[in-house]
């Protein structure tokens, strides 16, 4: 049986560990934290398994439903599958859009008519942008940042405001006049431009590391493999020049202790920095220094628990979110409606968080308990019983026009790079994630 390494266990790793275990390998996965998940993972607060981030999925998410399927979990169940959709409080000034689950593209040209909210114009202006765009087959000669992109296409101020900012924050974690036209319109092609199904919303109904690491681990362990959780690999080395094979040396706890494994194929698959670290020491001091170039935003997470008996009317809701103003949040998610075990539990999500993030904790999440109650116009929202901010730092890359991202083939036998900043179509999502672990797999297999 060939061996291999896997170092990171965040969705990457897990994704690249769960192939090459598939194709027969006896995989060895390193991470260094307790949990794996790495930048979407499970964490306890308040007697509660909550998540370090609120996350949507698409049904364009190909790659992510192969590997669950494959691990067993059933993306039916596993999921809430509602439609593609930008509904706000009705007690707001937003607007309420939804598909209907019909062929595509006349899904959106109907949701695009019964849309509420919108004026003549917003509807021209939508409607002119989606034209163009699949006219242009979702290329740009050059790119640019999504707000000049908006500015091109005619986009009335309204619709910005309530459909592609919001969309843009979601999907790219950058805010839209830094945000790459290129990389919104390829999520757009994939999603708004393909078959109905994949325009579809995919919301967990468990969290994130139950949802695949966990299960991930399962299937490894069950092949033979093993996973080693605090584990920190300080040192990879090949064991002879040109062969493909490699020497890998971890550190653990006093309980665990450390760990020396020479495998047949390896897989970097842990952050940017931490892997630019080992490949520093392998001679890549080119694609080291470009991956420590990488620049982050942060996603803001508040948790708000009211009474067993607090129930928004649907699963989530977009938020019209004006720093200026103190409003914060850009979706609240009702958890209840996704795990009866968490009935009364709100999460709101501040993309691009850097300006909330800098924020006290209780000062935000006092406000964005006003923001709720005024939405909503349900004074009982601005006085939680308890409430949990979690900020992840370097959530995502800046995904910036032009940006140059790593290939996963970094020029040396049996090693590969993974993780969601290596080159794709997509920005930092899930599906760019396990894309490049399973990217990472099968290059390695061939070497």
């Amino acid at each position: 049986m060939k061996t291999a390494a896997v170092i990171g266990g965040g969705w990457a790793g897990c994704s690249a560990a769960v192939e090459l275990a598939r194709a027969g390998y006896k995989v060895t996965l390193f991470e260094a934290a307790r949990t794996l998940g790495g930048r979407a993972r499970a964490v306890e607060a308040n007697g509660l398994t909550l998540d370090n981030g609120q996350h949507i999925l698409l049904g364009a998410y190909t790659e992510t439903l192969r590997l669950l399927r494959l691990v067993d979990i059933d993306p039916a169940s596993a999921l809430l599958n509602v439609p593609l959709q930008m509904r706000y409080p009705p007690a707001g000034q937003g607007m309420d859009f939804i598909a209907p689950r019909l062929i595509a593209p006349l899904h959106l040209a109907v949701a695009l008519l019964r849309a509420k909210g919108l004026t003549r114009a917003d509807k021209m202006s939508l409607a002119r942008f989606s034209t163009t765009a699949r006219w242009m087959d979702w290329r740009l000669h050059v790119d640019c940042s999504v707000s000049e992109l908006l500015e091109r296409f005619d986009q009335t101020d309204r619709l910005i405001a309530l459909m592609w900012r919001p969309l843009c924050l979601a999907a790219l974690n950058t805010p839209p006049e830094r945000a790459s036209a290129q990389v919104f319109l390829n999520v757009l092609r994939d999603s708004l431009g393909a078959r109905r199904a994949a325009s579809d919303m995919l919301l967990p109904r468990t969290d994130l590391t139950a949802l695949f690491p966990a299960a991930a681990a399962a299937y490894i362990i069950a092949r033979g493999g093993m996973v080693r959780t605090g584990a920190k690999v300080g040192a990879l080395s090949p064991i002879a020049p040109s062969d493909g094979r490699w020497q890998v040396e971890a550190t653990g706890n006093q309980v665990d202790g450390n760990w020396s494994v020479q495998v047949d194929a390896a897989v970097l698959a842990g952050g940017a920095p931490s892997s630019a670290v080992l490949l520093a020491k392998l001679g890549k001091q080119e694609l080291a220094t470009a991956l420590m170039a990488f620049e982050y935003e942060p996603i803001t997470t508040c948790y708000l628990q009211y009474g067993l008996g607090t129930r928004l009317d649907l699963p989530f809701y977009a938020l019209l979110d004006d720093p200026a103003s103190g409003r914060w949040g850009q979706f609240v998610f009702d958890r209840g409606q996704l795990e009866l075990a968490q009935p009364g539990l709100l999460s709101v999500v501040v993309s691009a968080s850097s300006q909330a993030g800098a924020l006290e904790r209780h000062a935000l999440s006092g406000a964005i308990a006003e923001q709720l109650a005024h939405a909503f116009a349900r004074p009982e929202l601005a006085t939680p019983a308890w409430s949990q901010v979690i900020t992840e730092k370097r959530a995502t890359f800046a995904c910036t026009p032009g940006l140059q991202r790593p290939a996963i083939d970094v020029g040396l036998p049996g090693l590969a790079l993974a993780g969601d900043y290596t080159a794709s179509d997509y920005p930092a999502t899930l599906e760019s994630a396990v894309r490049s672990g399973v990217g990472a797999a099968r290059l390695v297999r061939t070497r």
